[in-house]
This record gives structure tokens, C-alpha cells and sequence, in this order.
């Protein structure tokens, strides 16, 4: 890595691409990404969840705790990729990149507020993570986003993307929330949770956006790249589903809390898993000006999560 510059992109007649992908990430993160996880009330779900049962306190403890350790865990792990992208000079790609990281710290606060204030959860919940779910966070995303900080050939940046944009976020995170809002939003409960996990959604949407991109720039331009892409998926679906299962081995599958079911969360899993495959599957090929077009059209195509208040 060379330790001087010869200038800079945006006093060049380079200038900045405004009209990128991750110039529209960032310009989306801006005015989207900036809620505060201090500003939101938490005084219907302390009184919702006095009022639970133990075995619904536990399902929702028990998913919360996962959901904090991951959060830390993303936010720990993200700056390898970012040094990797700031050392190729893609400074488009390094300014979005910085709200993503922002981005994760905001929802590390705001799992632990809930904990604090709603749950009053100050022991050590690291007896809820399961052997799949160490597996992923504790070994899997640590070692592939740190091996680029020795190793930042595509391939290296592939298995760091497909882990932690395809298979943490778009596969484990999102299978997550699509359980939270079935299960609060039907009931209308934990109005306060419910609005914070709406809005990480949002931001995790770009982030799942910014991977796929990612991917498809790298698989573009790397002979290889589908192949160390497809087979690092399979590698790690198996464990993500083990989350999954090794998650409901503590409540009835067929029965749980807040009318939720193993096969729902599976099945929800898998669907996400062929959802991420297809969109790559669809760029398969392309060149880079096309894949940027069609990840543009996407993102224009593209619903926001209507954001539900406790208010």
C-alpha cells in the first residue's frame, strides 16, 4: 500500500460521479439515515412487557440478545472493507460507506437501550448464542473481514461481501425483522421496538444494496469471482439456517410465542437466501455500466418501510 498520493478524484476533472450507486446510497443514507435511538419512547413496551408471559419474555430476551451481539459484531468487523475501498480509491464507495458504519453503531445503541429501559437485562446473555450462530459471528464474519487487511484481491473481498452483506444481512437480519413486525405489528405491541426495528431495516436495506452491487462489480471483473461467490453461499447457508433451528430447540416449533412457528422462519430464510441468488443471477455476465444501470433501476424501483410510531 503506497503511503503518498499523486491528487485527489474530486479536484481532477474526474470529479465526483454523482450519478453512482453508492452516490445514491449516499445521498438516500443522508436523508434517511439520520433518527436518533434516544428520541424514541420506550413507554408503552415497558408497559406491554411487564405484561408478558415468561416464556413470551423469553422469546423476545432471547431474540434481542442475538440481535445485539450481531449488531456489535457487524459494527466491529465492517472497517477492513472500508480500508480495502479507500486504498483502491473508489471515494464514492468509501463516503458511503462511512454512514454504513454509522449506521451500525446506531443500532447498537438502540438494541441496548431496549435492554436497559424495557427488559432491565444487565446479566450476561451470551447463553443465548448457539453453536450456528458462533460459528457465523464469532469465527466465520471476523475471519473473512480480517483477512483483508493481509489479503485484498477480489476474491477476498468476495467472501467478505458474501458473508456479511448476503448471508448476515440478507439472510439472518432480515428473516429477524420479518419476525419482529409479523409478531408486534399484528399484536400492537412494543410500539418503541417496533419503530426502531423499522428503521434499521431501512438502513440495512441499503446496506444489503450496497453488497449486492459490490458483488457484481467484483464478479464482473474477476474470471473466478461466481465461483468463490456461489460456494462461499453454500458454505455458510447451513449454519444461517442452524440459527434458525438451534433458535426454536428452546420453544415449541409448531407453537411458539405470538403465534410464530420454526417453519415460517425457515421457510421466510430460504426464500431471502434464492431472493439474493436471483438478483446476482440476474447481473451474471453484464458489464459494468450495465450493472450499474440495473442496480440504478432498483434502487428508483425501490419501496421505503413506512416507519410506525409509538405516538
Amino acid at each position: 500500500m503506497s503511503a503518498t498520493r499523486t491528487g485527489y478524484a474530486t479536484t481532477s476533472e474526474r470529479g465526483l460521479r454523482w450519478d453512482s450507486v453508492p452516490m445514491r446510497l449516499w445521498q438516500k443514507a443522508k436523508r434517511l439515515g439520520v433518527w436518533d435511538p434516544a428520541d424514541i419512547d420506550f413507554e408503552l413496551d415497558r408497559e406491554h412487557w411487564a405484561g408478558f408471559s415468561a416464556l413470551e419474555q423469553e422469546f423476545l430476551l432471547r431474540t434481542l440478545a442475538l440481535f445485539q451481539a450481531g449488531e456489535e459484531a457487524v459494527t466491529l468487523d465492517l472497517l477492513p472493507l472500508i480500508e480495502t475501498i479507500a486504498d483502491e480509491g473508489r471515494i464514492e464507495e468509501e463516503m458511503y460507506l462511512t454512514s454504513f458504519l454509522w449506521e451500525e453503531a446506531k443500532h447498537v445503541e438502540f438494541f441496548r437501550r431496549w435492554l436497559d429501559q424495557v427488559a432491565e437485562a444487565h446479566r450476561d446473555l451470551w447463553g443465548y448464542v448457539t453453536p450456528s450462530y458462533a460459528r457465523l459471528f464469532v469465527d466465520e464474519l471476523p475471519r473473512a473481514m480480517g483477512a483483508l487487511r493481509s489479503d485484498r484481491s477480489n476474491e477476498a473481498q468476495i467472501r467478505a461481501a458474501t458473508t456479511y452483506n448476503m448471508i448476515i444481512e440478507g439472510v439472518l437480519a432480515e428473516t429477524g425483522y420479518h419476525g419482529f413486525r409479523e409478531s408486534l405489528q399484528a399484536n400492537r405491541m412494543l410500539p418503541g421496538l417496533l419503530e426502531g426495528i423499522t428503521l434499521i431495516a431501512r438502513d440495512e436495506s441499503r446496506h444489503i444494496r450496497y453488497g449486492v452491487y459490490l458483488l457484481n462489480r467484483l464478479i464482473a471483473v474477476t474470471p473466478d469471482g461466481w465461483d468463490v461467490m456461489n460456494g462461499r453461499m453454500n458454505e455458510l447457508l447451513g449454519p444461517a439456517m442452524g440459527v434458525v433451528s438451534e433458535f426454536w430447540d428452546y420453544f415449541d416449533p409448531e407453537d411458539g410465542p405470538f403465534g410464530q412457528n420454526m417453519h415460517k422462519f425457515l421457510d421466510f430464510s430460504s426464500t431471502l437466501f434464492d431472493r439474493r441468488m436471483k438478483v446476482l443471477e440476474r447481473d451474471r455476465g453484464k458489464g459494468l455500466p450495465e450493472i450499474e444501470r440495473a442496480t440504478l433501476a432498483d434502487i428508483v424501483a425501490e419501496a421505503e418501510p413506512v416507519v410506525v410510531t409509538g405516538s
